[in-house]
């Protein structure tokens, strides 16, 4: 088992995590903590700066500091990108002191990283040139790599002899959070149901008008509450479909631009998720809503029991028009089919 494996009293242990995406660390919450529970100690995480992973992390007992890195951002040059970024990121790592490393992707920059900051033990998936820089099992084969990110490392804990005990990500809430999300809310009592507006990907967008129109479905069918839920980049769409909503905007509120930690508690206050495959749709999955993603542009993926997929009505996503092929009538109908009425 990977316990005997790791040095006795090695007190200083790495996770590394490096995909982008809110949604990509989301998947990987299970894991973390299942690490965290081996190894009876809290885990330092070293997260891709776009995951926000201190926000989501905020509550967690499993991650008691984050260590952010930045390579490849979008329109610029990252500060650990190539042999100086490289060597920052070394010198982070080894600042950190860290008696052991394990790195939860298949990639070999990270692993590399790691050896050049002296971490004595290392330990990954060791898939192609990352075995180099690795000196401890277990390893996964090159089949893994067909695998999506949330099952191969499934497939790595379970090589390594490490309890999954729970496969579902579940996000711990902060409890200031909470109260900031309550406050918003006001002393109405219904829960509001929310509206993921926010989209990585044009092709994932399903637009104003089809927003507009589920809005007005439920607000028709009685739901008392809708709250749209967004980024910084979906305050103008936010305010488009309060617009085009007319009078019925009054029973909708705008959380767009929020911390992330806040977004989270939002959503646990919720009665259920309508929106994009986004990180949010991951994020409200995992504070237990029923969460309905529009798959259009994208294939669903069922990591989580929380998951509804509305997809296109031949089954098909695509990325060039799946997304409009999505009605509004559709995607209210399967909130309906689950048994959710106001």
């Amino acid at each position: 088992m990977l316990k005997s494996l790791i040095r006795p009293g090695a007190q200083r242990i790495a996770v590394a995590q490096p995909l982008s995406g809110i949604g990509d660390m989301i998947w990987h919450l299970p894991h973390i903590r299942a690490l965290s529970r081996h190894f009876g100690r809290k885990l330092t995480l070293i997260a891709n700066v776009r995951t926000i992973a201190d926000q989501l992390f905020k509550a967690d007992d499993a991650v008691e500091d984050v260590l952010f890195f930045e390579r490849r951002p979008k329109g610029r040059r990252g500060r650990h990108d190539g042999l100086i970024g490289m060597a920052r990121l070394a010198t982070a790592l080894r600042a950190g002191r860290f008696d052991a490393f394990v790195l939860l992707h298949h990639g070999h920059t990270l692993a590399f990283a790691a050896l050049a900051a002296g971490i004595p033990e290392r330990l990954g998936y060791g898939v192609g040139r990352q075995r180099l820089f690795l000196n401890r099992r277990p390893y996964l084969g090159a089949e893994s790599m067909r695998l999506h990110p949330f099952e191969r490392a499934s497939a790595w804990l379970d090589a390594a002899g490490i309890e999954l005990a729970d496969a579902e990500p579940r996000l711990a809430i902060s409890p200031d959070s909470v109260a900031r999300a309550r406050l918003f809310l006001g002393e109405v009592e219904a829960r509001p149901v929310a509206l993921g507006i926010g989209a990585s990907e044009p092709f994932k967008q399903w637009g104003a008008q089809r927003f507009t129109e589920l809005a007005a479905l439920l607000i028709d069918e009685g739901w008392p509450r809708l709250v749209l839920i967004g980024g910084k980049a979906e305050e103008a769409l936010a305010q488009e479909i309060r617009a085009r909503l007319g009078a019925k905007a009054n029973r909708v509120l705008s959380s767009i631009g929020w911390e992330i930690a806040d977004v989270a508690a939002l959503l646990s206050l919720s009665v259920f998720y309508i929106g994009n495959d986004t990180g949010f749709l991951n994020m409200a999955a995992a504070t237990g809503r029923r969460s309905f993603g529009l798959f259009g542009g994208t294939p669903p993926f069922f990591h989580s029991r929380n998951i509804v997929a509305i997809m296109p009505p031949d089954g098909r996503p695509d990325k060039t028009g799946g997304m409009a092929r999505i009605a509004a009538a559709a995607a209210a109908a399967a909130v309906k089919a689950e048994g959710l009425a106001p």
